[in-house]
């Protein structure tokens, strides 16, 4: 595993704020057929190789939480969230309370792993699994979780920021520590907006695909931007326009059914990959890579870990 290293040509760190390590995909299972066996154990491996020092796994309703602990306690470099994706919002609605008080019990019986409230938010691209109303009531219902527990929130948006910024505006005492909105995909001046409220901005593959894309990107500052990889999805992709910037190839098999334990899967996005993201973002900043890395570290660092930071 250790010959990925000959595929850097400089070693640096990183925190992926994102990763969703309990996806079948990493049980070798795509689209409910199963091509391999499961191979968590390589990726994460291939991400400690690769600088990745520790990585937040993302839960997207409760019943995520009880999977990303049982990985999560595998290691001490592997920490989580806790909360309710806009799209599955509707889960709620049997028994708010009930639900409510679940996701408290899970910050309640893991405080050393559970390091953000989400992955929580606003998404109107589809709707079809929940409706606006349920998707904000629910949404402000766990900002409350921010404030109880003094966590950063791990947010949400899609084709909703008025609505979305209106919420957080209104909610910012509810909120603390603030939080970073991942995956973003926004314009420069939804950016600004969140910065100005105090919040990061959280960039992966899915962020530079366009050429307007990476012109936001370059806008914004740097020690407001985390790294991530939203794993196993948003890889960069060769039609992706950041993918011009990638200077890192790493060996993949392109048949799931080839699985070799000591590559990647092509269209499988994992943690290691978070190095193109870099590579991406010091290509558009026109900046060395080492310091970006450097104060991205730092930021999430400062975000998700302050008790590191003096150590």
């Amino acid at each position: 595993m250790n010959g990925l290293v000959k595929y850097f040509k400089t070693m640096l760190k990183f925190i992926d704020i994102g990763a969703n390590l309990t996806d079948p995909m990493f049980q070798g299972i795509y689209n409910g057929t199963n091509k391999h066996q499961p191979d968590l154990p390589n990726i994460l491996e291939r991400s400690w190789t690769g600088g990745l020092e520790k990585i937040i796994i993302t839960c997207g309703t409760i019943f995520d939480c009880d999977p990303a602990l049982e990985i999560a306690n595998r290691d001490e470099r592997l920490f989580m969230t806790v909360g309710c994706h806009p799209t599955r919002c509707g889960e709620f609605e049997a028994d708010p309370d009930g639900y409510f008080i679940s996701l408290c019990n899970k910050i309640d019986e893991n405080r050393e792993k559970v390091v953000a409230i989400g992955e929580c938010g606003l998404d109107y691209d589809r709707t079809h699994f929940c409706e606006r109303d349920v998707q904000k009531k629910y949404f402000e219902r766990q900002l409350t979780l921010a404030k109880k527990y003094d966590l950063p929130l791990f947010l949400h948006c899609r084709s909703a920021h008025e609505d979305f910024l209106e919420i957080l505006t209104r909610n910012l005492d509810k909120i603390p520590k603030r939080g970073v909105v991942h995956t973003f995909d926004g314009t420069a001046e939804d950016a600004r907006k969140l910065i100005e409220l105090g919040f990061y901005v959280g960039i992966n593959g899915c962020s530079l695909k366009t050429e307007e894309n990476l012109q936001v990107v370059a806008t914004i500052p740097d020690d407001r931007i985390m790294v991530e990889t939203d794993s196993p999805w948003c890889e960069i992709r060769p039609s992706h326009a950041g993918s011009k910037h990638v200077r890192t190839k790493l060996p993949a098999v392109k048949k799931k059914e080839k699985w070799d334990k000591d590559m990647l899967i092509a269209g499988r996005c994992e943690p290691v990959m978070i190095r193109q993201v870099l590579e991406v973002l010091a290509g558009v900043k026109n900046k060395p890579i080492e310091d970006l890395a450097q104060q991205y570290y730092e930021n999430t660092l400062k975000m998700f870990f302050p008790r590191e930071i003096n150590q």
